[in-house]
């Protein structure tokens, strides 16, 4: 069809358009301008219970329901006229007769623009200027004899699809507008022009071509209200109903369009966002979940703001840039959704923790504060949440297994998380005895047990350093006796318990402050573990991730209780056991924990049988919550 219509020219068709209507902005006999949106105006405004007086208008129930439908019916003709109007301004003024002596169409703009900013309007126009609304004003003429509108919408409503192509293509068509508005000071000039006449309105192009995408719903929405009034046992019910379904799956149409262009837009802001570097514009992509995130550092576990932005094939790691104006971020990593592995995890310094666990990439999160509410619902969001098994003697938590080995980025264990080197269990230090993480399994290794390279499908085959137990596993034969250090074969000790594998299983497991009476050392911090399958034993680790533990205390015999007032423990929330000559004084975080521990402490004392208890970190962060919830409410 032709950008200029199938009506002939422009006074042809001109001259078939009602004087009463040709205006945008008709006035009304009350001089109240009509609804600049829409036309509609509150059914039981005063304007239209003055305009719309019918003969039906009296005091009984039916002949008040006969007014009430009367006045949808000729709010629907009002509106209707006053459509008719804009749609006349976009196809007979704006697209085919501005100022200068030619239509935008024949004058050197291209066709393909001026199709790609109006569309099917022409379609549209013609429909409601040559159909529904003389049949509309034919029938409220006629409305004492037939008063009825709902067999004219259920012959006309399957036309209404045609609005589908018009809302899929408006996005594009905003863009084109803007695109030519700041391209061609030509395309400008016949815009601004147009848009300063009376007859405009004072609104802008953008604006009169936004009203057919909002015609259809408001279409649904009076015929909603008119059926509502309408008598169960009116002639026009039947025929309102089968309208109504018309007009809603045209509105679906319509929404469904919509909603295609909401995904494409944000897709859009996102490749904006991500500064036009990332190839993500796809009608296959669909944009999931985005927003600000704390990535923990493996190295010393500080938080850093990051921003992830899930897609549904892919999960985009980004970090922000520094920029004078705007804010715009960099693609850091990219994790296929297939393979991406998710696990919660939490502990009690770093609460509402969640591992992500790609093939290319792992990466330790923290929610922000202000989205812990919505923090399940972000896992959720997720492709699948799948723990792998682990081997309890060299495999850390989330790192791949044997068979992934290489193949899955491991996720690293925070440095501050571990006092020994995982290989060789001896204690580092800054100097001589520096932290390594071992890039196929994730464990923090001295440099001695790290010193060896092996090739790793995750980094596209590029050597790394590995530990001596990977590196046998990858390359297949163990490295030379030369390189081997003297403790690798030595005879297991009886306190190398995994901290971690213990603490999963464990009666009760906290961080604690420690001090020995007598031994003039003062308060330091440490990770306490009662194992399950030793629940009459206290291991004392350095960190939650050491393999190995500084002292293991026979609980047997020992009493536990608060500090008396000659011990001066100086520090709150203290209780102590004692045997003996031995006296060990503790401090907890809080009162509840301390509670829990003198209890588990005192039964384990007495040789009771212990079971283990719900999670100390669930158990604090319930406490917390409590205690933010009583401060609100003070």
């Amino acid at each position: 069809m032709e950008i200029e219509g199938a009506g002939g020219s422009e006074s042809e068709r001109q001259s078939e358009i009602p004087s009463d209507h040709l205006p945008l902005l008709q006035p009304q006999t009350d001089g109240k301008l009509a609804n600049r949106d829409s036309g509609i105006d509150s059914i039981s405004s005063p304007s239209h219970s003055e305009e719309c007086s019918s003969p039906h208008a009296a005091t009984p129930l039916y002949c008040r329901c006969s007014s009430v439908v009367f006045n949808i019916a000729n709010e629907l003709l009002h509106t209707e006229k006053a459509y008719v109007s804009r749609l006349y301004l976009l196809d007979q003024v704006f697209c085919s007769s501005p100022p200068g002596g030619g239509a935008l169409s024949r004058s050197s703009f291209p066709l393909d623009v001026v199709m790609g900013i109006f569309s099917n309007i022409c379609s549209i126009y013609c429909f409601h200027q040559q159909f529904l609304l003389p049949a509309l004003e034919k029938r409220m003429a006629e409305w004492d004899l037939n008063p009825r509108i709902g067999d004219i919408l259920q012959k006309l409503a399957p036309f209404l699809k045609m609005y589908g192509e018009y809302v899929k293509n408006f996005d594009r068509a905003m863009e084109l507008v803007n695109t030519w508005m700041e391209r061609s000071s030509q395309f400008k000039a016949i815009v601004h022009h147009i848009q300063r006449e009376e007859r405009c309105g004072n609104l802008t192009l953008q604006h009169h071509m936004l009203e057919p995408v909002q015609r259809i719903p408001r279409y649904e929405l009076l015929l909603k209200d008119y059926l509502h009034r309408l008598p169960d046992d009116h002639d026009d019910f039947q025929h309102a109903q089968k309208s109504l379904e018309l007009i809603a799956t045209a509105a679906e149409h319509s929404n469904t369009a919509i909603r295609k262009m909401e995904r494409m837009h944000k897709l859009l802001k996102v490749y904006e966002l991500l500064g036009g570097e990332e190839d993500i514009v796809n009608p296959t992509n669909e944009l999931i979940k985005e927003g600000h995130i704390l990535k923990l550092s493996a190295k010393n576990g500080t938080s850093q703001d990051r921003y992830l932005i899930l897609f549904n094939d892919r999960l985009l790691y980004c970090v922000p840039k520094l920029r004078l104006i705007g804010q715009k971020f960099g693609v850091r990593a990219r994790i296929n959704v297939d393979g991406m592995e998710l696990k919660e995890s939490s502990s009690v310094n770093v609460p509402r923790t969640f591992l992500v666990s790609g093939k290319q990439r792992s990466l330790e999160l923290q929610a922000i504060q202000a989205t812990i509410q919505r923090h399940e619902q972000t896992l959720a969001t997720f492709h699948h949440l799948n723990c792998s098994l682990r081997d309890e003697d060299y495999t850390p938590p989330n790192s791949p297994n044997c068979s992934e080995l290489g193949k899955r980025a491991p996720t690293p264990i925070r440095e501050k998380e571990v006092t020994l080197c995982m290989k060789c269990q001896e204690p580092f230090n800054s100097i001589t005895k520096r932290r390594h993480h071992c890039k196929a399994c994730g464990h923090v290794v001295c440099g001695k047990c790290s010193e060896f390279r092996a090739r790793l499908l995750y980094d596209n085959n590029r050597a790394n350093r590995v530990c001596i137990d990977c590196y046998t596993a990858l390359v297949g034969v163990p490295p030379s006796p030369a390189s081997l250090t003297c403790s690798i074969n030595r005879r297991r000790s009886i306190l190398e318990k995994q901290a971690s594998v213990a603490a999963e299983n464990s009666v009760m497991c906290s961080f604690l402050h420690h001090m020995e009476k007598g031994a003039g050392r003062g308060w330091q911090k440490a990770w306490f573990v009662i194992p399950e399958n030793e629940p009459l034993v206290l291991y004392i680790y350095g960190a939650p991730q050491d393999v190995k533990a500084q002292r293991s205390v026979p609980l047997i015999g020992f009493e536990a209780s608060l500090p008396e007032s000659c011990d001066r423990p100086e520090r709150r929330f203290a209780f102590k056991i004692s045997q003996s000559h031995l006296t060990l004084y503790f401090s907890a975080d809080g009162e509840e924990l301390q509670r829990r521990w003198i209890e588990v402490l005192s039964r384990a004392g007495r040789g009771e049988e212990l079971q283990a208890h719900s999670s100390i970190t669930e158990a604090l962060e319930e406490e917390g919550e409590e205690t933010a919830t009583s401060g609100e409410n003070t």
